[in-house]
C-alpha cells in the first residue's frame, strides 16, 4: 500500500510540473470581479417601521443592506457572468426563493447567464438577469436614491430565460426575450410565460438615452399582465441631469372573468433631478407619483389610493465609498401608514443614512 501510494504521489508531483510547463507558454483567460456592501440607519417620524418599498423596512436601527460579488468572463465569442448577493436586501429581491426574508443569511444568485456572440450584431443569452423594466437598480452604489421607489418596488425585479440582444445602428438598439413568470428562476410546476422587449435610443450628438420596455405574460396564477414602461435621462450640463420613469402594468383575470369585469391596473410616475456641484458632491431630488385604484399592490386591503412621494438624497463621494444622508415624505390619499400606537395616517416621513462602496 506505502508503494502505491509513494508511485501516486510521484505521478501527480510530474502532472503538476507539466501543467505549470504548459501554463507558462499559454496566457491564461482573465476573470473580472467586483462587488459592493451597503450599509444604513433609518428613523421614521411616525416612531414606526411604517414603510411601503423595498429594502428599508427597519426604524431606529443600523442595518446591513447587501454584500455583492460579481464575476464576469469572456472568450472569444462566449461570455458568462454569475452575480451573488448576502443579505436582506438579497433576500427581499428573491423573495419567492428565501424562506425568512428579516433574519436572513442565506447567499441568492441575482444573476447567472451564459452568452454567445451570434453575430457581431446579435447576441444570444440564457440564465437569470436584472429587469430591463424600470429606472432604478438593486445595487445600492447604482442609485443615487438610497430608498426605493414605489414602481420599483412593485415589480418586476428579474427575469429568468432567454434575450437575443440586437444592435440597430450607433444609435439604436433592441432586446427581445423570453422568460418564466416574473421573479421566478425555477417556475417548472407551470407552462406559463413571459414576453420582454426594449427599444433603446442613445444619441449620438446629444446626451440623451430613452428605453421602450415591454412585458407580457401570464403569472403563476394564470392572471395575465401587461407591463408598458418609459425610461428617458438626459445631460443638461456638467452640473444637471434629469431622468424620467414612467409604468402603467395592466392585469386580467383569465381564470374565473366575472360578467362585466373589467381589467385592473396599477401605474406610476417618477422624476429624478440630478446636481452634481463637484466631483464629490451631488444632491438628487425624486419625485414620484404612484396611483392604485384598484388595490392590486400598495393599497391592498382597501378600496384603492395613491401616493404622492418625495426623496432628497446628498451624495458625498471618497473614492468608491458614496456617503448618503436623505429626507423622505409619503403622503398617500388614504391612511395607510400608522404610528407606534397604531394610530392610522396618512403620511410618513422619515430620515436615513446609508453608505455603499464598490470596488
Amino acid at each position: 500500500m506505502k508503494k502505491v501510494l509513494l508511485v501516486a504521489y510521484a505521478a501527480c508531483q510530474a502532472l503538476i510540473a507539466h501543467s505549470q510547463t504548459a501554463a507558462d507558454t499559454t496566457k491564461s483567460p482573465l476573470v473580472k470581479l467586483s462587488g459592493s456592501a451597503d450599509v444604513y440607519y433609518r428613523y421614521n417620524f411616525n416612531d414606526n417601521i411604517d414603510n411601503k418599498t423595498s429594502f428599508t423596512n427597519s426604524h431606529n436601527s443600523f442595518e446591513l443592506g447587501m454584500i455583492s460579488l460579481k464575476a464576469e468572463h469572456e472568450f472569444k465569442k462566449g461570455s458568462i457572468v454569475a452575480d451573488v448577493g448576502f443579505g436582506k436586501r438579497a433576500a427581499e429581491f428573491s423573495y419567492n426563493e428565501t424562506t425568512d426574508k428579516v433574519n436572513t443569511a442565506e447567499v441568492v444568485i441575482k444573476q447567472l447567464y451564459v452568452g454567445y456572440q451570434v453575430l457581431d450584431k446579435l447576441k444570444v443569452s440564457m440564465g437569470s438577469f436584472g429587469t430591463h423594466v424600470g429606472y432604478e437598480l438593486l445595487d445600492a452604489y447604482l442609485n443615487r436614491n438610497y430608498s426605493m421607489s414605489y414602481m420599483f418596488s412593485n415589480g418586476p425585479f428579474f427575469s429568468t430565460g432567454v434575450k437575443a440582444d440586437i444592435t440597430i445602428s450607433a444609435a439604436w438598439t433592441a432586446m427581445i426575450g423570453v422568460f418564466n413568470p416574473t421573479d421566478f428562476k425555477s417556475a417548472s410546476w407551470t407552462n406559463n410565460k413571459y414576453v420582454g422587449a426594449q427599444l433603446g435610443y442613445s444619441s449620438t450628438k446629444a446626451p440623451l438615452k430613452l428605453y421602450l420596455n415591454y412585458l407580457e405574460g401570464k403569472d403563476t396564477t394564470g392572471i395575465q399582465n401587461h407591463q408598458i414602461d418609459f425610461v428617458a435621462t438626459y445631460q443638461v450640463n456638467s452640473v444637471l441631469g434629469l431622468g424620467y420613469n414612467g409604468t402603467v402594468s395592466t392585469y386580467n383575470n383569465t381564470r374565473e372573468k366575472e360578467p362585466g369585469e373589467t381589467a385592473k391596473q396599477w401605474w406610476g410616475s417618477a422624476l429624478y433631478v440630478n446636481l452634481d456641484f463637484t466631483e464629490k458632491l451631488g444632491l438628487t431630488l425624486r419625485g414620484e407619483y404612484f396611483d392604485d385604484p384598484d388595490a392590486l399592490k400598495t393599497f391592498s386591503g382597501t378600496d384603492g389610493g395613491n401616493v404622492l412621494a418625495g426623496t432628497l438624497s446628498l451624495n458625498y463621494k471618497v473614492g468608491n465609498l458614496t456617503i448618503v444622508p436623505e429626507f423622505r415624505v409619503d403622503k398617500a390619499s388614504v391612511d395607510i401608514f400608522s404610528k407606534k400606537s397604531g394610530a392610522a395616517v396618512g403620511t410618513s416621513p422619515s430620515l436615513l443614512l446609508a453608505a455603499t462602496y464598490h470596488f
